[in-house]
């Protein structure tokens, strides 16, 4: 009080202007000092609720001053409850912050502390379920759906980040309807164990023959449609290509509506049986020139047989294009 004192026995009209500043700052200045030495003021909630990472101070105290981040303890387990008296949450932030002071205490004189909780419907049950079995069992062969076989009880969680763990699935991983165990757990905990039947699709955009394709068409010729197809029951590989990809033909004939799959196509052939064509023959910085009969049907990369129609000598030749083989001794 000396400060304030000093100031208010100034006769402040017989004070230079810049003295009675001087003054009115000091006061103001003297007066926030003591506010902000001055201890905290709390009110304690009757009831608290937390999640795992534990109990801390700002959520069961109320007061008109910020109320610090201090951790007083680990939270109850799950579906359980926990009372904190007034003088036990004073030791506990006496115990985290000794040098924090409380002047007086309002409110109740316990605390109910219990864990923030949900009820996991069966969308959110599905979503996990999903994310983690795509993850570990169907990975990139398209997007996995589930149905719940039987109707979901939604049971009562904690309300914080869940994570899904697979405790026992078939052998055969995802089919069309398969039994799966699994358990929650937060970031600290297990929450519980529970076993669903449910049924399975896969979803992926796939090549459709959109009209009957015979043997031989070329791909960018072939009538054919990109739908979203389930494809949980096709264990063979999907084919894939550009539209406008004209190195590849229908290698065996396709109804329409069924995918295209990958032993379907096959490198468009560009030699044909009968077909004369000129034939390179290199060795060393030599290189010669000839009309070739070719024997059989080839790919661009393919080898095959050739006829010189001179000597009538069989040879063999790799397909370059449709009009040149090279010959390499």
């Amino acid at each position: 009080m000396n400060v304030f004192s000093n100031i208010l026995n100034q006769p402040f009209r017989f004070m230079p202007m810049y003295r009675v500043m001087v003054a009115l700052c000091a006061l103001v200045g003297a007066s926030r000092l003591m506010a902000a030495d001055a201890p905290a003021s709390f009110q304690l909630d009757a009831a608290a609720q937390v999640d795992s990472s534990g109990i801390f101070l700002q959520q069961v105290v109320k007061s008109d001053q910020a109320v610090p981040a201090l951790r007083l303890g680990d939270a109850p387990a799950f579906g359980r409850t926990l009372e904190l008296t007034r003088a036990q949450i004073v030791d506990r932030l006496t115990a985290a912050a000794p040098t924090f002071a409380v002047s007086n205490w309002s409110g109740a004189d316990s605390v109910q502390i219990s864990r923030k909780d949900h009820q996991l419907g069966d969308t959110a049950a599905l979503t996990l379920l999903a994310a983690t079995l795509q993850k570990d069992y169907v990975k990139n062969r398209g997007e996995l759906e589930l149905n719940f076989t039987q109707p979901w009880t939604a049971p009562t969680v904690p309300d914080e980040p869940l994570t899904l763990k697979i405790l026992e699935a078939p052998a055969a991983g995802v089919t069309r309807s398969f039994i799966v165990r699994f358990q929650l757990c937060t970031a600290n905990e297990t929450v519980g164990t529970w076993q669903v039947s449910l049924q399975a699709h896969i979803w992926r955009d796939a090549w459709v023959a959109h009209s009957d394709l015979a043997r031989g068409v070329a791909i960018n010729e072939a009538d054919v449609t990109r739908e979203r197809r389930d494809v949980l029951g096709v264990n063979e590989s999907l084919a894939e290509f550009a539209p406008d990809d004209s190195s590849l033909e229908i290698g065996s004939m396709i109804q329409a509506g069924n995918l295209i799959l990958g032993r379907d196509l096959k490198p468009r052939t560009v030699m044909h049986r009968g077909q004369m064509a000129d034939a390179l023959l290199q060795d060393g910085a030599l290189n010669i020139m000839m009309k070739v009969e070719v024997l059989e049907d080839g790919a661009p990369g393919q080898i095959v047989k050739i006829r010189n129609p001179a000597s009538l000598r069989n040879l063999s030749g790799k397909v370059l294009n449709d009009q040149t083989i090279m010959i390499s001794l």
